[in-house]
């Protein structure tokens, strides 16, 4: 391998330090599994973590139910729920 030459990128889990905005690669890999759900996270697509539980997630979703919130319901939502709409 010559200096030209990038390191083949291990394609199994990697581990990772999350810090606040960004994270640290310890050991390279393609991915890391979402706490909640399980899934794979490609490294690249990773946008949700806990830095205080060292943890990641696959979408806010997750991460809400991780921390034990029910998510807002939207506007359609509500409609059907018997709500109205603004404008309606």
């Amino acid at each position: 391998m010559n200096r030209y030459e990038r390191r083949p990128i291990s394609a199994g889990e990697a581990e990772i330090e999350y810090l606040n905005g960004e994270f640290r690669v310890l050991r390279p890999g393609a991915f890391v599994l979402c706490a909640v759900t399980g899934t794979e996270i490609k490294l690249e697509d990773l946008r949700y973590w806990n830095v205080d539980l060292q943890e990641p997630y696959a979408s806010p979703q997750a991460k809400l139910q991780r921390l034990g919130i029910k998510p807002a319901a939207n506007a359609k939502d509500q409609v059907k729920a018997g709500g109205t709409e603004l404008g309606t």
